[in-house]
């Protein structure tokens, strides 16, 4: 489950990009009518590579790289490389590399654990072979000079690469894990009528480089890769979400997210998957897992995020009591749309470190 955003408003001016005027993500996902893009509506097979591209026949769609890295000394970053891509209209005006049927946004993000500091970049254009565009085989997805590509068909080789005013990413990552299909067969429904195609991989392997401001940084670590395409996602009683993806020291993964209404009331769309050490998965149900938020941060704007969860989940081998925290608390992405994304930690019952994540939070004002 992860954001996206109608960026037509933005391209029109119709979006602010102070906080006040920033979009909230459950308005804009909850569209009514498909406008005469495709509609997720069953299980289909994914087909690789083909799917690792583009998908411009329905409406929304991104591509979703976190990853907790260590330098030699120990210390600890996150980075966040992000491409979404809207469709303004179902069928090209044009035949040519100037139609702007396809706007591209990029999110760049590097947290610095030791200095508690989260830096961020953003931006934005059309689709055009100069500017912004994905290919397949091998992946190439690109805007302005921020890049995530692999080296060959599949995924081997994952590269993401961008610069910003005041840090640099140079990262490259292998595969430890295959696809995981999210949902029902990679049909990931969020509401009568309201789905996406969704996939996972769960753990990537690799490293590289960081450079923030005039240091540089070789580092180490893992990386989680989401993909996800829809023409509708939310509906009206949905106000937002709350995402983890977790990479747990024994070899496991588990993602969760739990969809917020506005009645208060559990919603039965939550959904997730816990990876076994072998890449076998298994599907988690709303009755499976349970979150509930023990600390909160509230941001210059007066917005509180919950930075500290309790989640107690049913494992491979019975429940499980897990706690996971922001490694930094203020990792608010400060772009057209307002959330939270960062790097956290993950706790046992006893209190042990044993794993990292990223979380992203969506729709609190």
């Amino acid at each position: 489950m992860r954001a996206s955003v109608m960026l037509v408003l933005a391209v029109l001016g119709l979006a602010g990009h102070s906080h006040g005027a920033a979009l909230r993500l459950g308005s804009v996902l909850g569209e009514s009518g498909d406008g005469g893009f495709l509609q997720a509506r069953e299980p289909r097979p994914f087909e690789f590579p083909r799917d690792h591209g583009a998908h411009p026949e329905y409406r929304s769609e991104w591509w979703y790289l976190t990853a907790s890295l260590q330098a030699a000394d120990g210390r600890e970053f996150g980075v966040q490389f992000t491409l979404f891509r809207q469709g303004l209209n179902a069928e090209p005006r044009m035949a040519s590399p100037w139609d702007a049927s396809q706007i591209y946004l990029g999110h760049l993000a590097v947290t610095d654990v030791a200095r508690s500091r989260h830096r961020q970049a953003e931006r934005l254009a059309r689709a055009h072979p100069r500017l912004a565009g994905v290919s397949t085989a091998p992946l190439d997805a690109w805007l302005d000079g921020w890049r995530l590509a692999s080296q060959g068909p599949g995924l081997d080789g994952l590269s993401v690469t961008g610069r910003a005013a005041d840090f640099a990413v140079r990262l490259e990552f292998d595969p430890v894990k295959p696809v995981v299909p999210q949902g029902d067969r990679g049909l990931s429904a969020k509401g009568p009528g309201q789905a996406s195609y969704y996939y996972t991989v769960p753990r990537l392997s690799g490293g590289g480089e960081l450079q923030l401001d005039d240091q540089v940084f070789q580092v180490t670590g893992n990386a989680w890769l989401d993909r996800e395409w829809s023409t509708s996602l939310l509906t009206e009683e949905q106000t937002g979400w709350d995402w983890f993806g977790l990479q747990l020291d024994n070899g496991e993964e588990l993602m969760v997210f739990q969809l917020r209404r506005r009645s208060g009331m559990r919603d039965p769309y939550d959904q997730g998957v816990w990876v076994g050490r072998d890449g076998s998965s298994r599907a988690l149900r709303t009755q499976d897992f349970s979150l509930q938020p023990r600390r909160w941060w509230r941001d210059a704007d007066g917005v509180r995020w919950p930075v500290a969860w309790e989640l107690s989940v049913m494992g491979p081998d019975g429940p499980r009591q897990l706690r996971v925290e922001a490694a930094v608390d203020d990792q608010r992405m400060d772009t057209l749309f307002t959330y939270w994304e960062g790097l956290v930690r993950v706790y046992d019952e006893r209190g042990d470190d044993i794993g990292r994540g990223y979380m992203e939070l969506t729709g609190y004002e």
